[in-house]
């Protein structure tokens, strides 16, 4: 009987819970449900309708004039009403994973809108009236069907991120540099072949992903670059890396993973703010002597390559902490990679080392982490 008492003593306390969140949230202006929200539309700030499989949205949305978010993922809705015109004080849209084929004319008009998120729809083409969103600084496209980009995109002048990844472009407009303020440039897993020149007039960009493409060379403006702090050109078709490489002084990460690269530039040795360097499953025989002036670097990944021997200079590299070389040609290592003091994982997995090399290496990195065999993180 005291045991019933408690539990529904625990029942009433969470109940009473609950509906104080509830007020509360509404009292913040946050609704969940569209007909509490029409309800009292001045007082809706945050609109959450995220998940409850709406089709449809109606026009009576265009009410909630001080609406300042609206959620609507992972619904199944194929078209948005003209009224979504009449919330000017929207400032960020959350339509992602619905079915959208077409935006209406009318979203040009919400003139505050900062945030677009269209992911996984099936957009082929955006309106010219998407170029109105003057105030938009992030815009998500991943997944959806466009095979060329828009040129109204490219008026959003305060545009910061642009994702369009996972979709069907094979080429890039050359008034892509007019987005001045762009940080952000995700174009992985499209087929465009090559980048226009104007891309180094992206003097604000810090991360360009261009990983899944079919690029077989870049552009000598990519140099340009001076704020980049990330650059994905994983899976790709490069052959040759251009000595502009080198005028990246604020790279970060290098990714060049899955290409066809059978040298580096010298040029590469100046890249002095450098930490992760991936070179996996390229076609390298050799690797430049200026590798060693990469003081900063932590990662360095040269596995599935056909390295036989590693250029004396990289044992200055004294911050390097892990080092990839598996499946290559390797039969011994010098004893100078003993002076990688901060060398804490070598990964050596399928090189035709002989056991008396394997343990001779042991001890020249008593403290390192070594990899003979197959690794899974």
């Amino acid at each position: 009987m005291i045991c019933l008492q408690k539990t529904t003593i625990c029942l009433f306390i969470l109940i009473c819970f609950i509906c104080e969140l509830q007020a509360e949230e509404v009292e913040q202006g946050t609704y969940t449900d569209l007909t509490k929200a029409l309800q009292n539309p001045s007082k809706v700030r945050v609109l959450n309708l995220s998940g409850q499989e709406l089709a449809t949205l109606p026009k009576e949305i265009g009410q909630l004039e001080d609406l300042k978010i609206l959620k609507l993922e992972e619904n199944q809705i194929a078209a948005l009403p003209g009224e979504i015109g009449k919330l000017r004080n929207l400032k960020e849209l959350y339509l992602n994973d619905n079915n959208l084929t077409i935006l209406p004319k009318e979203i040009g008009e919400l003139q505050n809108l900062q945030t677009l998120d269209l992911n996984g729809n099936q957009l082929k083409t955006l309106l010219k009236e998407i170029g109105q969103l003057q105030n938009l600084q992030e815009l998500n496209l991943y997944g959806n069907q466009l095979t060329v980009l828009p040129k109204e995109i490219l008026q959003l002048q305060n545009l910061q991120r642009l994702d369009l990844s996972f979709n069907s472009l094979t080429s890039l407009p050359k008034e892509i540099g007019q987005l001045q303020n762009l940080q952000t440039l995700d174009l992985h897993q499209n087929q465009i072949i090559t980048l226009p020149k104007e891309i180094g007039q992206l003097q604000n960009l810090q991360e360009l992903n261009l990983y899944g493409n079919r690029l077989i060379t870049l552009p000598k403006e990519i140099g340009q670059l001076q704020n980049l702090q990330e650059l994905n050109l994983y899976g790709n078709r490069l052959k040759t890396l251009l000595k502009e490489i080198g005028q990246l002084q604020n790279l970060q990460e290098l990714n060049l993973n899955g290409n066809q690269l059978k040298t580096l530039p010298k040029e590469i040795g100046e890249l002095q703010n450098l930490q992760e360097l991936h070179l996996n499953y390229n076609r390298l025989t050799t690797f430049p002597k200026e590798i060693g002036q990469l003081q900063n670097l932590r990662w360095l990944g040269l596995a599935g390559n056909q390295l036989k021997t590693l250029p004396k200079e990289i044992v200055q590299l004294q911050n390097l902490q892990e080092l990839c070389l598996d499946e290559n040609q390797f039969t011994t290592f010098p004893k100078e990679i003993r002076q990688l003091q901060n060398l804490q994982e070598l990964h050596l997995y399928l090189n035709p080392l002989s056991s008396k090399e394997k343990e001779r290496i042991r001890r020249l990195l008593p403290k390192c982490e070594i990899h003979f065999e197959e690794y899974h993180i």
